[in-house]
């Protein structure tokens, strides 16, 4: 039998290994090569770590080009190190560039990491296969997650992944005369074939590290004309877009690149996303402790403790509404939310924040912060009413996206503010979408016959289409769509800033545009047939989309959300991904704004 001094350690029960670690949950992220990761916490014991290779770009050509697949990723848990001591270098791998017309997508580079001696390292993902191909341009490309093949009519599997690193990408199918394109491989999940025709495949899921997504496969692009590209996996990976070039992997996620999608110009397929090295220093105590060893490990700062901090204070806009495709309204803005920022520095903030409290918030914990997308641009064939925005979150604040403008005959969209009224040759009116809830935004403008209402802001409700006796038409059109709403702002960043603006209406006949909202608020366009003036809502604002004209007739994307946390001189704030930064206010406040989503450590 053991001796009570061998198992007081243990609480005397035999067989239980005790495990201690102090490394405050530290969050360390490599964007670019570095000699040494990170030194670690006095009493850090145990890491995680995630290694992700560059993404691959998407696939070239007028149409139908496969996804890139996503930079390889191994990610390691629980992996022993010392305390206060320097791990190894780290190599970040750069995602591929993006392929010129019907060409296969370059892959991306690799990344490495050197821990106890040992090298981890992790392969570039593969490109996407150029669109209409029927020779080896046309194959997605072998990686740490392969590449999704492009269109022909001989259809085809995806490239290879390394086992233990990825996925392939997904097989592309039957879709109308031809093939449609396939999604590039993922961290998690092999990249899609399309689900149905005149449908791009979507990128394959990325893999989870510490509350955010990396190594997400490339969407596939489509064929013609209200053709849908595939979407990008989740964790950085591109989405092939109708009425913009084909969007490129997330910068130091491995994302896959996304593939062409007709009619986008020009016609190289989108980037893949640089990679990257993070490493958690973890919190834990695991076995069954006596008094004695618990007090033992407690002074020698490897016994962790639980800690909250008050007074965080936030500002969290959700993404915007995309514009009406015809004769559109202007997308509405992305529901704003914030505290009164009296705990740190009173700053000048919204009405919206007057007497909000500010956060109490766990520390030396990740806090998951999610940044709504804005809502995709919406083509004349989707029905009445254009697409929403994605809501953001952080703490338990959630803000709504935005509503989309209402094509010809619609009502706006409801959303955090509401999107402008579409409108068409017999209607006299329209309305507005409404801000649901209430207290994020403003309502959409109204309609006239012909033109369509500005989408609301943050800051201002969107302005009705206005009456305009001298329109060329003479039916008494109104030849000019409504302004979007103006937005809010915040100084939060140390800054005042304006953001959340509503989408500008668009109209039929040849006047003047309808300006967006002060705030990232798209411009409408005028105008019967030819080139469109439409412009998207500003990324990171929560702008509304432009409305379009009576053609091309394609209402412009909103513009993605944005979550900014501001804390007290004391604290220290720790981002992931890179992309994400941290910043110091003119009184010592400590600032970390979130461009895309992510984690949050407080300490």
């Amino acid at each position: 039998m053991a001796s009570p001094s061998n198992s007081s350690q243990n609480g005397g029960i035999l067989g239980v290994s005790n495990k201690t670690s102090f490394g405050k949950c530290t969050v360390t992220t490599k964007t670019s090569s570095s000699p040494s990761a990170v030194t670690t916490q006095p009493g850090t014991r145990f890491i995680d770590y995630l290694v992700v290779a560059g993404g691959g770009a998407g696939g070239g050509g007028s149409s139908r080009a496969g996804g890139g697949g996503a930079g390889g990723a191994i990610k390691a848990l629980s992996i022993p190190v010392c305390g206060n001591t320097a791990l190894g270098a780290v190599v970040i791998g750069a995602g591929g560039s993006g392929a010129t017309p019907e060409t296969v997508g370059a892959s991306g580079s690799t990344s490495s990491f050197v821990i106890g001696g040992a090298t981890i390292s992790t392969t570039g993902g593969g490109g996407g296969g150029g669109g209409g191909q029927p020779d080896a341009d046309g194959l997605g490309a072998p990686g740490g997650s392969g590449g999704g093949p492009g269109s022909n009519v001989n259809c085809r599997a995806g490239g290879t992944g390394v086992c233990g690193q990825g996925f392939p990408g997904g097989p592309a199918l039957a879709g109308g005369t031809n093939c449609t394109a396939a999604g590039g491989g993922g961290g998690s999940a092999a990249g899609n074939g399309p689900p149905g025709p005149q449908v791009g495949g979507p990128g394959g899921a990325g893999i989870e590290f510490n509350g955010s997504n990396y190594a997400g496969g490339g969407g596939g692009g489509a064929g013609g004309p209200g053709w849908t590209g595939g979407t990008g996996g989740a964790g950085g990976g591109g989405n092939a877009q109708l009425c913009l070039p084909a969007k490129n992997g997330t910068t130091n996620t491995g994302g896959g690149g996304a593939g062409t999608l007709q009619p986008s110009s020009p016609f190289s397929g989108g980037s893949g996303g640089s990679g990257v090295v993070i490493v958690k220093e973890l919190n834990k105590a695991s076995g069954v402790w006596s008094m004695q060893s618990q007090y033992s490990a407690q002074r020698a700062g490897t016994w962790p403790f639980y800690a909250e901090f008050s007074g965080i204070d936030y500002l969290v806009i959700a993404g915007g509404g995309s514009g009406g495709s015809k004769r559109g309204g202007g997308g509405g803005a992305g529901g704003y939310k914030e505290s009164a920022g009296t705990s740190n520095g009173s700053y000048t903030v919204s009405p919206f924040g007057s007497g909000v409290a500010a956060l109490t918030l766990e520390g030396f914990v990740s806090h998951s912060i999610v940044i709504g997308a804005g809502g995709a641009c919406s083509p004349s064939s989707i029905p009445n009413t254009a697409n929403p925005g994605n809501n953001s979150s952080f703490g338990g604040i959630t803000s709504t996206g935005g509503g989309g403008g209402a094509q010809e005959g619609g009502t706006g969209g409801p959303g955090g503010s509401g999107g402008g009224a579409g409108n068409t040759d017999s209607a006299p009116t329209g309305s507005g979408g409404t801000a649901s809830p209430p207290g994020q935004g403003h309502a959409g403008g109204s309609s006239l016959r012909r033109a369509g209402g500005g989408g609301g802001g943050a800051g201002a409700v969107g302005c009705n289409a206005p009456s305009s006796p001298s329109s060329p038409s003479p039916t008494g059109a109104s030849g000019r769509g409504g302004t979007g709403g103006a937005g809010a702002t915040s100084g939060i960043t140390g800054s005042c800033v304006q953001r959340g603006g509503g989408g500008g209406g668009g109209a039929q006949y040849t006047g003047t545009v309808a300006p967006g909202g002060a705030g990232g608020g798209g411009t409408g366009s005028t105008g019967q047939g030819g080139s469109s003036s439409a412009t998207a809502g500003t990324a990171n604002t929560g702008g509304g989309g432009g409305g379009d004209q009576d053609g091309p007739q394609i209402g412009r994307a909103g513009g993605s959300g944005i979550v900014v946390v501001r804390g007290p001189s004391a604290r220290t704030f720790t981002v992931a991904p890179g992309t994400n930064s941290t910043s110091t206010a003119p009184g010592g406040q400590k600032i970390a704004t979130f461009t895309v989503s992510g984690t949050l450590t407080i300490s």
